[in-house]
């Protein structure tokens, strides 16, 4: 599955093969119970997108709402897309280095981090990733990169 025409979450989810909706529905709900206060989970883009909604923060670069991260059935994996670590180095390398002491594949890449199952993912450092960039800051980031284009 690259790409969903699905109008909601539960109806995206009901589209996937069992073993990806399992996958998948245990990765959302470490990032919904994560979710820092403001953001908001849709379908955009063929894919669960948690993101700052129009209503507060309208001025993007191309007028669609900034996204915060995402889950994705693509073909052959299922990714987690943490745009919140790529604009922090420190939560980027948090998340490279507990692949690398665990001994577990990291295969990401540059806010896409790939995977098969669950279980192939360290999802309490997950949680963690997701609660650590309050709207106020990402959005503040955001407009810090704007202007200086």
């Amino acid at each position: 599955m690259a790409s969903s025409s699905a109008a909601t979450v539960p109806a995206y989810l009901a589209e996937l093969p069992a073993d990806r909706r399992k996958s998948l529905a245990a990765v959302r709900r470490v990032v919904r119970a994560h979710l820092p206060k403001g953001y908001k989970e849709v379908m955009r883009w063929g894919l669960i997108s948690y993101e700052v909604p129009l209503a507060r923060y309208p001025d993007t670069y191309n007028g669609q709402p900034l996204c915060y991260a995402g889950l994705a059935a693509q073909k052959h994996y299922l990714a987690i897309y943490l745009m919140c670590a790529y604009q922090q180095p420190k939560l980027l390398a948090r998340l490279k280095a507990h692949f690398k002491a665990s001994g577990k594949k990291l295969d990401m890449g540059k806010c896409c981090l790939r995977f098969r199952d669950a279980s192939d993912l360290p999802l309490p450092l997950i949680g963690e990733i997701i609660a650590a960039v309050p709207m106020s800051r990402f959005i503040a980031q955001a407009q810090a990169v704007r202007s200086r284009r």
